[in-house]
């Protein structure tokens, strides 16, 4: 809650700030843009299914590129690829015996992201997103600590492509750029629906700072 209250202050306070730069600004709204971008993900999960299994938000960082192609002055693609942390921290309990995990889920995200452009400094965003999970890393603790339930995390199924919806809000100034995502994941994280662990879907928002090149 906290993430979020944040990133609605951060969009308000931008958003006075572009308003008073409209006029300073060049319109790019019909030029091709490249740019780089750099911030960070609240993540946690939903849809989640296991044996007494409570997930918290977890933060992580998000970083890489993208490209700003029009289609005129209102309308344009945005492809994006970058490195995203996603996981959450959970309680649950496994095979009879309570325990703590925090998990650490680094993907590779390509946004496929269409615009609507009404002004210079506001664009809209939504389109769907693959995502290619690169590394896991589990913290687990147990009150038994044993090998079993250590070794049953590190031999899930997990799946490691994964297509999620993403939306949200670019603030633009001159060739800086400010923005706000939401998203959710379209299919769960165990595979064939072997996995042990406790199935999950990641939802996640993100804000990040980037320039345009």
């Amino acid at each position: 809650m906290k993430i979020i209250i944040l990133l609605v202050t951060i969009s308000l306070f931008t958003t006075q700030y572009c308003v008073a730069q409209t006029s300073k600004s060049s319109d790019n709204r019909s030029n091709l843009q490249f740019g780089l971008k750099a911030g960070i993900n609240s993540s946690n999960v939903y849809d989640a299914q296991g044996d007494q299994f409570v997930a918290n938000s977890k933060i992580g960082f998000a970083a890489g590129a993208f490209a700003c192609i029009p289609f005129g002055n209102l309308l344009g693609f945005q492809p994006e690829i970058l490195f995203s942390q996603k996981g959450f921290k959970s309680t649950g309990n496994l095979l009879g015996s309570s325990y703590d995990l925090t998990r650490t889920t680094s993907y590779i995200d390509i946004p496929l992201l269409f615009a609507v452009k009404p002004t210079t400094f506001l664009t809209i965003l939504a389109g769907p997103q693959y995502s290619y999970l690169l590394k896991q890393r589990d913290e687990f603790t147990s009150t038994l600590n044993s090998s079993a339930q250590e070794q049953e995390f590190a031999n899930d199924n997990i799946r490691k492509n994964i297509l999620s919806f993403i939306g949200g809000v670019d603030f633009n100034s001159n060739q800086f750029v400010l923005s706000l995502r939401a998203a959710w994941d379209l299919q769960n994280n165990n595979g064939d629906g072997t996995s042990t662990t406790p199935r999950y879907k990641n939802v996640w928002y993100q804000a990040t700072f980037g320039i345009k090149i």
